[in-house]
Parts: structure tokens; C-alpha cells; sequence
């Protein structure tokens, strides 16, 4: 499954914000919100791996059958899904980075 544009700017904007919002220490005008979406963090998580996984799939899938000689696939089409599926990987391993440094960080804190 492949996100539109609008939804990956959207989650980048929301992303940004967070990490704005993170920046600030509590204080006045800085409230905590605690309203969470109906599918919790591990969810997304979660379904943001799997689509990593399709898109990896689909891509892997339709160069086989290009190899093999298939007309169902133009090179163009082989080479974009390919590109889409690197791209998709590349920011799943930056995501895991950043939530292993987060993680880090948190442990390190003073109690």
C-alpha cells in the first residue's frame, strides 16, 4: 500500500510539531494533551512495518517477473516500486535509529 503525498506531509507535519512541543519544558501555556488516536503507538508501529514489508514485496515480486520476461511490467514501473520500496526501508531504519537514541536518552535520565 502506497501513502499518498498529502498523508506523507501531513505525518511530517505532525512529526515536526511533536518534536517542537517536545523541546518545550512544562510550564505555563504548555499544556499536556492526552488524547491519543484510536490505534496507540505500537499499532502504527506496527502497520508502518507491514507496509514496508508489501511495498518490499511488490517491488521484489514485480522484478522477478520482468526478469522472467513478463509484459505485464514496464521497466519504469519495476524501477519506481523498487525506489518506492528503498525509500520506505530507508526511513523505517531512520525511525529505528531515533527511537533507539529516545530510548537511550530516556534510560540516561536523572530520577
Amino acid at each position: 500500500m502506497v501513502t499518498p503525498p498529502g498523508a506523507q506531509k501531513a505525518m511530517l507535519y505532525q512529526m515536526q510539531q511533536l518534536s517542537i512541543e517536545a523541546r518545550h519544558e512544562p510550564g505555563e501555556g504548555h499544556g499536556v494533551r492526552h488524547s491519543v488516536g484510536e490505534a496507540g503507538f505500537a499499532d502504527e508501529l506496527h502497520s508502518s512495518l507491514l507496509r514496508i514489508n508489501q511495498l518490499q514485496s511488490t517491488a521484489r515480486e514485480q522484478a522477478m517477473a520482468f526478469q522472467a520476461g513478463d509484459s505485464g511490467y514496464s521497466l519504469n514501473q519495476v524501477m519506481v516500486n523498487s525506489q518506492k520500496a528503498s525509500l520506505a526501508f530507508e526511513a523505517g531504519v531512520q525511525l529505528r535509529n531515533r527511537l533507539l537514541t529516545a530510548y537511550k536518552e530516556i534510560m540516561n535520565m536523572q530520577v
